[in-house]
């Protein structure tokens, strides 16, 4: 199930987004919208949702959290875009990096 919203996630919401993985959440979130989209498959259905409520494509980036271990990453195919200086699944930009924790912690802050 994916969920898409500006709020954080309830507990309940976070049971849902787990269903597909188990102890992982896939999360795509637009660092400037401030809107995160998370529980898909793959990286890019989010990707298409946040495309679909008026993102750009520079604001959005992809990475997910392990529930068990608490750590968040910040890896996906949609992360790689050379006209954006970044060449790597990898969020390579500092601030861009941070802008992405510090949403999936406000996103997700009844579990982190």
């Amino acid at each position: 199930m994916i969920i898409t919203k500006s709020k954080p996630f309830t507990k309940e919401e976070i049971k849902q987004l787990r269903e597909l993985f188990g102890t992982y959440i896939k999360t795509v979130i637009d660092v400037n919208k401030r809107v995160c989209s998370a529980g898909m498959d793959r990286h890019f259905e989010g990707e298409k949702i946040l495309l679909d409520q008026g993102s750009k494509q520079s604001d959005i980036w992809g990475g997910g959290i392990d529930l068990e271990t608490k750590i968040i990453d910040f890896n996906s195919f949609i992360n790689i875009r050379p006209n954006d200086n970044n060449n790597s699944n990898e969020i390579l930009d500092p601030c861009t990096r941070q802008k992405y924790e510090k949403l999936s912690r406000y996103f997700f802050q009844v579990i982190l």
